[in-house]
Order: C-alpha cells, then sequence, then structure tokens
C-alpha cells in the first residue's frame, strides 16, 4: 500500500461524512432496512443524491483548509448482516469493493484540492446499539477479516471501525487490519452515562484494546454519542486522553434506546453542537477528525468548522 499521513500524525484538521444514513433515510426518503446503505450503491438515484450530499462537505474542507476522511457506506457490509438484505458471500465481497471504487470517484471528481483518506467502514458484528452477543476477541478478528480483506485488496488508505460496543470486538478488529497492513481507527459508541454498552468505561477499553493488539489503533474515536453524554469522563485523567482522535457525534440527547425507537428525525441545535466541538477539543486536545453522526448533516459540519477554525 501507498504511504499515506494519517490525521493524527499532523496538525491539519480533518472533515467527516455527518449522518449519512439518517441524511439517506429521512431526508432523501430511501428505504434502509437494517440500516443498510450500501445496497444503494446499485441505485442510480441514490448514487446521484450521494454525490449531492458529498459536495457541500468538500466545499466546506476547501474553506476551512481541512482535510476529509472519505468513508465508504458500508457499516452494514459484512458476513452476518449481507444474507439478511439478499447477498451472498462473492457478492458482499463484490459491493464492498464497490463502495471503495465509488468513493474514490468522489474523491476524483470533488475532492480538487482536499487532503482525502480513502477510509473503508467496518460497524459491529451485532446490534450498533446494544450488543446481546460478545464474541471473543480471535472471533472478530475472524469475523471481520472477510471485509477489511476486500478492503486491503482495494487499497484503502485505512480502515475505521465505527459504533463498536465492546472491548473484544474492538480488539479482533485492529488484529484483522494488523493482518492486512492497513491503519486501523476505532471508534467506540458511549451511552448516556459516559460508558460503553458493555458497561466498561472508555479509559479501559482504550487501555486494553492498546494491552492486547497486535499493532495499536492509530488512534480512537466516539461515535453515536452526544457531547452531554461523555463530557465528564475527561475529569478520570490519564494518557487514553491523547489517544482520543476524533469525534462523530449525534445531533440529539436521546439515549440509543429512544433513537432506536423514535420515527422522528431529531436533528438537535446545529449552532449549540458547533460549540460543544469547540469545548471537547478544549478537553480532548488530540482530537483532529470532525463529523457528525444521528441526525447531523452539513448545517452541523459548518458550525462546528467555525467554531473549531474561526478565522477561515
Amino acid at each position: 500500500m501507498k504511504s499515506v499521513r494519517l490525521p493524527n500524525e499532523g496538525d491539519q484538521m480533518f472533515l467527516t461524512d455527518a449522518g449519512f444514513e439518517t441524511w439517506m433515510l429521512f431526508k432523501e426518503g430511501f428505504e434502509m432496512p437494517h440500516f443498510a446503505a450500501f445496497p444503494l450503491l446499485r441505485s442510480t438515484r441514490a448514487r446521484a443524491a450521494v454525490r449531492e450530499y458529498f459536495e457541500p462537505l468538500f466545499d466546506l474542507a476547501r474553506q476551512h483548509n481541512a482535510g476529509f476522511v472519505l468513508d465508504t457506506n458500508t457499516w452494514r457490509a459484512s458476513p452476518d448482516w449481507g444474507p439478511l438484505l439478499g447477498f451472498d458471500p462473492d457478492d458482499l465481497a463484490k459491493i464492498n469493493a464497490e463502495a471503495v471504487e465509488s468513493v474514490k470517484v468522489l474523491r476524483d471528481t470533488m475532492g480538487h484540492g482536499v487532503n482525502t483518506l480513502i477510509n473503508g467502514v467496518v460497524g459491529p458484528r451485532g446490534d450498533g446499539y446494544d450488543p446481546k452477543t460478545i464474541m471473543t476477541a480471535q472471533e472478530a478478528q475472524d469475523y471481520h477479516s472477510f471485509q477489511i480483506g476486500v478492503f486491503a485488496r482495494s487499497k484503502v488508505d485505512m480502515i475505521s471501525a465505527l459504533t463498536i460496543t465492546n472491548i473484544p470486538e474492538a480488539i479482533g478488529v485492529a488484529n484483522a487490519a494488523a493482518e492486512f497492513g492497513i491503519p486501523c481507527v476505532i471508534s467506540f459508541t458511549l451511552e448516556t452515562d459516559g460508558c460503553l454498552p458493555t458497561g466498561e468505561k472508555l479509559s479501559d477499553a482504550i487501555a486494553q484494546a492498546d494491552a492486547n493488539t497486535i499493532i495499536k489503533p492509530a488512534y480512537y474515536m466516539i461515535n453515536c454519542a452526544h457531547p452531554d453524554h461523555f463530557s465528564h469522563i475527561a475529569a478520570e485523567g490519564g494518557g487514553w486522553i491523547n489517544r482520543l482522535g476524533g469525534l462523530r457525534a449525534n445531533a440529539s440527547r436521546m439515549s440509543h434506546a429512544e433513537l432506536d425507537n423514535s420515527e422522528e428525525l431529531d436533528d438537535g441545535n446545529p449552532v449549540e453542537l458547533g460549540q460543544q466541538y469547540a469545548d471537547m477539543k478544549a478537553i480532548f486536545p488530540a482530537m483532529n477528525v470532525f463529523g457528525g453522526c444521528c441526525g447531523t448533516d452539513h448545517r452541523h459540519v459548518a458550525q462546528i468548522c467555525g467554531a473549531l477554525n474561526p478565522a477561515t
């Protein structure tokens, strides 16, 4: 693989997308069984909506001299979820590869002047909110190797595991990435008390993952939680704080259970969220990758950029 400079290896701010799935579901009206975006890759109308979605995000990156971590829409494109959506293993491998090619096209057509990294996205094997069954780290490595192997052959710059609910799965993903020689980012989701859905503190999750992986993740992130849910955890102190490299918060203060049962999109307050990101940057100074999760959109990212980088 080519040598790339990851966000944690420099001072440049990087953006990501924001609430892509909730945007496509609630704003664009696409059906997304099992909250899976990857089948939309084979819809002409959806591909046009994707291009329309990403164009203003690239514009924001240029405006604020930011890089861009460009995700594949593959959070659900793994072996347990594929068959539920009508994809056998061969077709699942093909559509993961297609997802990489599709974002490379976005980079080449929209990303002029933007330092863009192609990011293969891995999701949890189970529910992103409720980890009913916990794998061993080895089981997680074996499971996620299918998708990460496709990403390796497709020459992504990095992989990110988003909305990870438990420590063994984080370790397994990181070890699978190490096996294929791909830089890895682990993004944990947190409950309203600031802990993982399995009850562990984020500080312990990071420490255990760092201690039990073949190659440590490049950095860690938090996603699918509101800043009010975890701002207090920095008071613990410790070196783990400097391992947090990014944030993709929800617009809503709802719990995961409330979000799961909501039939309307809660897009929160973009101005308030932007200021909260600036507050989080002060608390977690190593963070330099910023985007959004459920309920966020271009308005939120614009406010986040303005609060973090007001001089541009």
